[in-house]
């Protein structure tokens, strides 16, 4: 059969059955329902933060931490469109600009989606950071209005080592004379203090709200009042639910894996021509899942993570089963070297492999070897293949997926 044949056959079969779906939207991370069921909590206090703003007072800048997936992101943009919203209602002049930075990438691109949110237009590329960020304030005071600035996963840009622009945002308003900044900053990670500079700190992390996982329970009634929304009447079985609910709550309480598992499983069913949803399509679905996850997980590594990655890839390829830091340096360098890009410090890229222990990509355990200290032994946690297909597209790193490091060689005709 010709693909245009097959094709046809496939959008054929999909246009004319009537599937289990009535709007699989609302199953998607940014999908925002009206009511957000189990933080209720969170949202008092948090409106409760900012509520000074519509009376022209500044708020306190506030800290959003929690695991992915327990509503962070959902929470603080529904206070505030309804704070937006109240403000018209009683005249205030308030508005609020999100950025996600990791999707921002840069702190210039994140200056850059700011100026965007006050109607100031700056290029994309091209201007220091300093020239951006005074056309920034220039534009802002000249609104006369209070500004909240949410920063999503701002721990990216933190982490990078690059918090001038926090710094500069978190005294912004000792150059304002008309408006006024506040910042939510919302990060996965409630070590992100750690990497804070202290300056930052201090002014930054006024308040705090700490959003905790879903259990079980919470999610199955999350899930069921989408599902109200997403399936036709009959389509969806409790034990599918009941499923759903019970894997995502026992890998941390995670909301957005929950609805991203009762999509596919929908999507898994309507594939297989089935009316109703099942516990068979939720497990395939799961399966699926797990191996894009980790796919996105590595495609979204800063860059000298990934070459860490590489690096305990090449050496267990060479080596067998585990890799310690000594070694996974020395293979960093030289794919550094490769690439003509500045190698980190050895202390830096221990925090990395410390990272990517966190995130499941690697396991890193600390072993004594005797009177030379300790070191760590590090081996993947996921297969070489993953790797593979992961880098093979990219365009800097698909030509070190099949490089044979040299330090490598010298060691192996040393033992021989």
């Amino acid at each position: 059969m010709k693909d245009a044949s097959i094709l046809d056959d496939v959008f054929d079969r999909f246009f004319n059955t009537v599937g289990v779906f009535k709007d699989r939207e609302v199953l998607r991370h940014d999908y925002l329902p009206e009511r957000l069921p189990h933080r209720e909590e969170q949202i008092r206090r948090l409106g409760e933060v900012i509520a000074p703003i519509l009376k022209g007072a500044r708020c306190s800048n506030i800290f959003v931490y929690g695991k992915t997936g327990t509503g962070k992101t959902a929470v603080t943009k529904h206070v505030l469109n309804r704070l937006e919203a109240k403000a018209k209602e009683v005249g205030a002049s308030v508005s609020f600009c999100y950025v996600n930075c990791r999707l921002a990438g840069t702190e210039y691109r994140v200056l850059a989606n700011l100026c965007q949110g006050i109607r100031l237009a700056v290029p994309f590329t091209g201007l220091s950071l300093g020239e951006v960020f005074d056309r920034f304030k220039e534009g802002l005071d000249m609104a006369k209005r209070i500004l909240i600035i949410a920063l999503d996963e701002v721990d990216a840009i933190i982490k990078a080592r690059s918090d001038i622009l926090l710094y500069e945002l978190t005294r912004i308003n000792e150059t304002l004379a008309r408006s006024r900044v506040s910042i939510i900053g919302i990060s996965n990670d409630l070590r992100l203090k750690e990497f804070l500079d202290p300056r930052v700190l201090s002014s930054l992390s006024e308040e705090e709200i700490v959003f905790r996982p879903y259990n079980a329970t919470e999610l199955r009634n999350i899930l069921a009042e989408r599902a109200q929304l997403a399936f036709r009447e009959g389509a969806l079985s409790e034990g599918a639910l009941s499923l759903c609910a019970a894997l995502a709550a026992a890998e941390h309480g995670d909301a957005r894996r929950a609805l991203d598992l009762l999509r596919v499983s929908g999507e898994v069913a309507e594939r297989k021509g089935a009316s109703n949803v099942t516990e068979e399509h939720v497990r395939e679905a799961e399966r699926l899942i797990e191996h894009n996850k980790v796919l996105d997980a590595l495609a979204n590594l800063t860059l000298h993570s990934k070459l860490v990655m590489l690096s305990v890839y090449h050496l267990i390829r060479a080596n067998g089963y585990r890799a310690i830091t000594g070694e996974i340096y020395e293979v960093y360098t030289e794919i550094c070297s490769e690439l003509a890009v500045s190698p980190l410090t050895q202390r830096r890229v221990s925090t990395l492999v410390n990272e990517l222990d966190a995130l499941g990509l690697l396991n890193a355990q600390v072993v004594s070897m005797g009177r030379y200290g300790r070191t760590k032994r590090i081996r993947m946690e996921v297969t070489r293949t993953l790797i593979k297909e992961a880098f093979s597209n990219d365009s800097r790193l698909g030509r070190l997926i099949d490089y044979e490091p040299r330090c490598l060689s010298k060691d192996a005709s040393g033992r021989n």
